[in-house]
């Protein structure tokens, strides 16, 4: 009879554990978004932007540097970056392209909520904009962060014959997988932005700036994307840097602005 009631409350804590175990997976799954997006630190009045695009629903807005220039270059930030910090430094660093800096949606001044499928659509609307506005000129691409997943989808749908990577990882599902190890993040994930599938066929000039001590993009995470690539990229390592400080050492800017000349 002992060995009875020991099976019965071995089995009860078995089926707490698991039910435990699935209340935190359709926690996760429930949450992912607002782990994956940080918009609440970014919002800005929309008078205070010069460049507006509407998209779907929403209406895009954001800035342009240098602008009456031939050549354009689209920066797609990571999730919680105030891409209007970059104004004056990408004013110097690319002064033959003309910058565009949009905030995704629910970012900075633009409308809507962010989620991957609108941003994707949004981010192939903005070029196609940039492309009207530059008819004959280059169109380079920058993504840092959640931006180089951005970036990667964009490459792979539009001529971009400069693609450059901050920070970039293989899928945002695999950052995740690595981050909590434990959970089924493969089947929960519904912001996935699989970068290495996007850039299997890449075949333009791709820069790739990665930091060695980031705690946020696993150096695996990228090792695979590079290895995913159908060819070798430039690459610039940040040995020192974490992966919100590689941008303060001043080799950053140098290796994008060579990059985009």
């Amino acid at each position: 009879m002992a060995e009875f009631r020991g099976g019965r409350v071995l089995l009860a804590a078995v089926l707490l554990g698991l039910l435990g175990y699935a209340a935190i997976s359709a926690l996760m799954y429930l949450r992912q978004r607002d782990l994956v997006y940080y918009p609440q630190f970014t919002r800005v009045a929309a008078d205070a932007t010069d460049f507006e695009l509407r998209s779907g629903d929403a209406t895009l807005r954001g800035w342009r540097v240098n602008p009456g220039r031939r050549d354009a270059l689209l920066y797609f930030g990571g999730n919680a970056e105030r891409v209007e910090a970059w104004r004056e430094p990408f004013a110097q660093w690319f002064g033959g392209r003309t910058v565009y800096l949009v905030g995704y949606r629910g970012y900075g001044a633009s409308d809507g909520e962010p989620g991957e499928q609108a941003i994707l659509a949004d981010a192939l609307a903005l070029y196609d904009e940039v492309r009207r506005r530059h008819p004959d000129g280059d169109i380079g691409v920058v993504g840092r962060s959640l931006g180089s997943g951005v970036a990667a989808w964009v490459a792979s749908q539009r001529p971009a014959a400069r693609l450059a990577l901050v920070t970039p990882f293989d899928g945002l599902a695999e950052v995740g997988q690595a981050h909590y190890p434990w959970l089924p993040v493969g089947l929960l994930a519904s912001e996935r932005y699989p970068s290495a599938e996007y850039l299997r066929g890449y075949r333009g000039r791709l820069l790739i700036l990665r930091a060695g001590r980031d705690e946020v993009v696993p150096p695996r995470n990228t090792d695979r994307l590079l290895a995913a690539l159908p060819a070798p990229p430039q690459i610039v390592e940040f040995p020192h840097a974490g992966h919100n400080e590689l941008s303060d050492d001043p080799r950053y800017g140098e290796a994008l602005a060579g990059f985009m000349r």
